[in-house]
C-alpha cells in the first residue's frame, strides 16, 4: 500500500510539473536601437609606452525623447548636462552592468539622454544642434554607443 501511495504521489508531482511548464515565446527584436553606454575617465592623452585606457560599460538609465534641439533644453552649468527637456519622452531603458541595452521603437528620429542624478547627459550634436540623435528605420536595428566623458581629460 505504501508503494502504491508513493507511486500516486510521484505521478501527481510529475503531472503538476508538466502542466505548469509553458512554451515561452521570445520575440526577436527587428526594429529599434541596440547600443552600449560607456564611461571614459581620467587622462586620455596618448602617453609614450602606455596603452590608452579603454572605456568601461556601465549600467545607466537611458531616456529616449523626440528629436531634441539645443533650444529645447535648459543647460546645467556642468558640461553636457541638462536640467530640463521640453520635448516628449518616448521611452526609458536601463543598460545592464556591461552597458548593453536594446529598445524597440517605431520609425523615427530620437534623442538619447542618460540620467545622472537630477540631470540629463548628452554630448553629441549634429550640424543643426540636434542632441544625440538616432534614426530608426523600418525593419532595422540602429547601433549606437553613448560615451559619457565628463570625467575625462584630453
Amino acid at each position: 500500500m505504501l508503494k502504491n501511495l508513493f507511486g500516486l504521489v510521484l505521478m501527481a508531482v510529475t503531472i503538476c510539473a508538466c502542466a505548469s511548464t509553458k512554451n515561452v515565446k521570445t520575440e526577436i527584436m527587428t526594429q529599434g536601437i541596440i547600443g552600449t553606454v560607456v564611461e571614459i575617465v581620467g587622462n586620455q592623452m596618448p602617453m609614450k609606452g602606455e596603452d590608452a585606457s579603454k572605456p568601461k560599460g556601465i549600467q545607466a538609465e537611458i531616456l529616449v525623447y523626440e528629436k531634441t534641439n539645443i533650444n529645447q533644453v535648459a543647460k546645467d552649468q556642468a558640461s553636457g548636462l541638462f536640467t530640463n527637456i521640453t520635448t516628449k519622452k518616448i521611452a526609458t531603458v536601463v543598460s545592464d552592468s556591461a552597458g548593453k541595452f536594446s529598445i524597440t521603437l517605431p520609425v523615427g528620429v530620437y534623442s538619447l539622454f542618460v540620467k545622472i542624478g537630477n540631470s540629463y547627459y548628452a554630448n553629441l550634436f549634429n550640424q543643426f544642434n540636434d542632441i544625440q540623435t538616432v534614426v530608426v528605420n523600418s525593419g532595422t536595428l540602429t547601433t549606437t554607443t553613448i560615451r559619457i566623458n565628463r570625467k575625462a581629460v584630453y
